[in-house]
């Protein structure tokens, strides 16, 4: 008899997130930056949206919508990336058209803020 508890299947109920969605003035260009940062296919568009293939089937989507002027001020979402090589994944970002807008450690934790090439900002950490 196998002894083992196994944990029951819960069902999720209400509304998830499906698709993280980013304006962009260059849609193409913004989602081909973050297709190759973060190793996710583009896996569908249609006039004037890209959606990149999720990390995991059931997980959101990033997304970008084509707009005509860039949002202006501080961003109230963004992206906070962990790697196992947070130094190797920045020198990725900035080779891809990323910069650096500042630096930041609360004890041992240290993460980059970082501006994609439309200026979003998203930040790195180590994993």
């Amino acid at each position: 008899m196998d002894t083992e508890e196994h944990a029951p299947t819960v069902q999720r109920r209400g509304p998830r997130i499906a698709s993280i969605m980013v304006n962009a003035v260059d849609a193409a260009h913004l989602s081909a930056f973050w297709s190759e940062l973060l190793d996710m296919p583009v896996a569908a568009e249609h006039e004037g949206f890209i959606w990149l293939r999720p990390a995991e089937p059931g997980l959101p989507q990033l997304a970008f919508q084509q707009v005509d002027q860039p949002t202006e001020g501080r961003r109230r979402l963004h992206l906070d990336l962990h790697d196992a090589d947070a130094a190797a994944l920045r020198r990725k970002a900035e080779s891809l058209g990323a910069t650096f807008v500042e630096g930041h450690d609360i004890e041992d934790f240290h993460w980059d803020v970082m501006q994609d090439p439309e200026g979003n900002e998203f930040c790195i950490a180590q994993e």
